[in-house]
């Protein structure tokens, strides 16, 4: 189910900071700089844009961002979408995807071919 983590809430700018939207500023001892998170729950799709100010986030920082904002039995995804639709807003932002209401909404290799 997809969740905002009040705690790490900016105040109210240039995004509607309504239920799961909003902009975040996640803080963390395990990582050495703040990510920069933006989150919505419109037209049908949970997501989370996660950026730092000189790089990509890692895996690890992602797997942090997705815990915060789903639960651990939550399928969450990171498109990679043909490149005539690619749109590269900043060049350090990745995204986190959830068909809202729905761990089902794309088929999925067996977990033994995933790791």
């Amino acid at each position: 189910m997809f969740k905002s983590p009040q705690k790490f809430r900016l105040p109210d700018n240039f995004i509607t900071s309504n239920a799961n939207n909003g902009a975040f500023l996640v803080k963390s001892v395990k990582f050495k700089r703040p990510l920069r998170v933006i989150a919505s729950d419109g037209g049908g799709w949970e997501h989370v844009s996660v950026s730092l100010e000189n790089r990509c986030p890692t895996w690890k920082e992602m797997a942090h961002i997705k815990s915060l904002f789903w639960g651990d039995e939550d399928l969450v995804i990171q498109y990679h979408p043909p490149e005539e639709d690619y749109v590269n807003v900043h060049p350090f932002c990745l995204h986190l995807w959830r068909k809202s209401g729905t761990n089902d909404f794309c088929e999925r290799p067996d977990k033994i071919l995933v790791g």
